[in-house]
Order: C-alpha cells, then sequence, then structure tokens
C-alpha cells in the first residue's frame, strides 16, 4: 500500500494505492490520522480518493472508523470514487451510511 496526500486549494486529499490488507493496515491508519490531524488544522474537508485501492479488510475499515473519531466532526471525511471491490466492502460493512461515497473526487467537495 501507497499513500500521497496533497492539498487540493479547498481540500486535503489522500490517495492510498494498492491493497489495505494484514500487512499494510497499520501504515493506512498511521497515514490516515496524520492526514485527518492535518485537515483539522487546516480546516479543510478530507477526501479520500479509493480509485487506487484494490481491496480493503476489516483491519482497513476499523482505521476508517477510526480517523473520523479523530476527526471529531471538526472536519468532513468524504470516500471517492471506489472500484466496484471496494463499494461492494463499504455497502456490505455499511461504512457507506458512516461516510458520504462519491463516484468521482471532483464531486466530493
Amino acid at each position: 500500500m501507497d499513500w500521497r496526500l496533497r492539498n487540493d486549494g479547498d481540500r486535503l486529499v489522500a490517495s492510498p494505492t494498492g491493497r489495505v490488507d494484514e500487512d499494510s493496515w497499520k501504515a493506512f491508519s498511521t497515514h490516515l490520522t496524520a492526514a485527518v490531524r492535518d485537515a483539522v488544522a487546516a480546516k479543510a474537508p478530507l477526501v479520500i480518493d479509493l480509485s487506487g485501492l484494490e481491496y480493503m479488510t476489516s483491519k482497513g475499515l476499523r482505521a476508517l472508523t477510526m480517523a473520523k473519531n479523530e476527526a471529531r466532526g471538526q472536519v468532513a471525511i468524504r470516500l471517492a470514487a471506489p472500484n466496484e471491490t471496494m463499494r461492494r466492502i463499504l455497502s456490505i460493512s455499511r461504512y457507506d451510511m458512516l461516510f458520504p461515497v462519491v463516484d468521482d473526487v471532483d464531486q466530493a467537495g
């Protein structure tokens, strides 16, 4: 799993790529927590661009929950551009009820 974070004007966009699995979930969680802290400091929403993410285990989902808790409602966290597999994972786990999910990063505001 690789991670990239960029300031995209009035929002931060995190772009993980690869897989969030038993070997990579800790790194994903660490990067995600740091990105949430950066977003809070910048008072900017955080968009997680899932277009490059192939798969995520339950530990990756837990990292998303921890990120939401870290944000404490101070910034919005949106998930964008999930592939079919990720969309199914988000739906089955009901994470699409916890986070706004949009088809395109540009729609994530």
